[in-house]
Parts: structure tokens; C-alpha cells; sequence
């Protein structure tokens, strides 16, 4: 990394404040939490290219699994995607012939998605290398530790779920 650049981020972080408004880089929790999130997330995206998936494909063929017959309203919402997202992934998954979408019996509106046998193989071999990096992740602290860290990250949500309901325009 270029020493100027090094410079400069350590110059904002000892910052009390940037220009007398808002909080130091250095104290703001979300900093580390996404710095967290995207080493995950590239750690996942490494390990899936050997199954063949993108880790949006593999969160929905978890979800899938887990909810069989999901609309892909529901699916883009316990994947944390945009519906339109979602629209592209369920695309792309059943063209590669990973799940089949049909119908729903009595609302002709609503299309069910499922696995298909290959889906299922397919989850198979990428859960095994993504519950890899969260075994190894988890390993990294004891069951107290485990269970702080999550009290933790639900207070969190908590907190930040209840700041997203209370914007104007917003519903919860």
C-alpha cells in the first residue's frame, strides 16, 4: 500500500471529528462490521468458484432448501436482495438447471421454486466448502465468546432494525 495513502487514513482515524461534524473512523462500529462482512464474503466467493456458485446463488439454494416452494418475493427478502436481484439469480439457477419454478396450485400469480436433484448436489458441494470457512471462523473463539458476539450483533439489529422502521416513509 502506497505510504501516503497509509498517511492519510491514519491521519483521518486520529481525527476527533472530520471538519467538526460526525465521529472519528476509528470509533464507528460499522466500519468494522462491514470490513468483517466483506472479508467474509470474499472468503465465501473464493471457495464457491470450486461448486460452481456465486455466493448470492448459494444463499438462495440454502433458503431454498431450508423453505421449499418460496415465491421469489419471499426468497429476494430472506436473501437480503432486491426482488430484481433475486429475479436475475432464480434466472440464472434455471438455466444452469438448479431449480424449477412453477405455478403455485391454487394462486396462478405466485411461482413455487425448488430445488432440483442437480440443485440439491450442487448445495451439497457448496455448503461443505462455505460451512468450512464458518467452522474455521466460530473456531476462532470459545462457546461463551460464541454466544457474547451474538448477543452482541443481535443488539445491533436491534438497534439499527428499529432505526429503518422509524424513517419517515418507512414501515416496519
Amino acid at each position: 500500500m502506497n505510504i501516503s495513502v497509509l498517511i492519510i487514513a491514519r491521519a483521518l482515524c486520529q481525527r476527533t471529528t472530520l471538519g467538526g461534524v460526525g465521529m472519528p473512523l476509528d470509533q464507528r462500529l460499522g466500519t468494522d462490521i462491514r470490513r468483517v462482512h466483506q472479508e467474509l464474503m470474499a472468503a465465501k466467493h473464493a471457495a464457491l468458484k470450486s461448486a460452481g456458485l456465486t455466493v448470492p446463488q448459494y444463499t438462495a439454494l440454502y433458503m431454498l432448501a431450508e423453505a421449499p416452494g418460496m415465491s421469489g418475493a419471499a426468497l429476494a427478502r430472506a436473501c437480503l436482495v432486491t426482488p430484481q436481484t433475486m429475479a436475475a439469480i432464480l434466472r440464472n439457477l434455471e438455466t444452469a438447471g438448479l431449480v424449477a419454478r412453477t405455478p403455485h396450485q391454487w394462486h396462478r400469480n405466485v411461482i413455487e421454486t425448488r430445488l432440483t436433484d442437480a440443485g440439491t448436489r450442487a448445495l451439497a458441494a457448496a455448503d461443505a466448502v462455505a460451512s468450512r470457512i464458518e467452522r474455521g471462523l466460530a473456531a476462532r473463539f470459545s462457546a461463551p465468546e460464541l454466544a457474547t458476539l451474538r448477543a452482541l450483533l443481535r443488539r445491533c439489529s436491534d438497534e439499527l432494525g428499529g432505526a429503518v422502521s422509524e424513517q419517515p416513509g418507512r414501515e416496519g
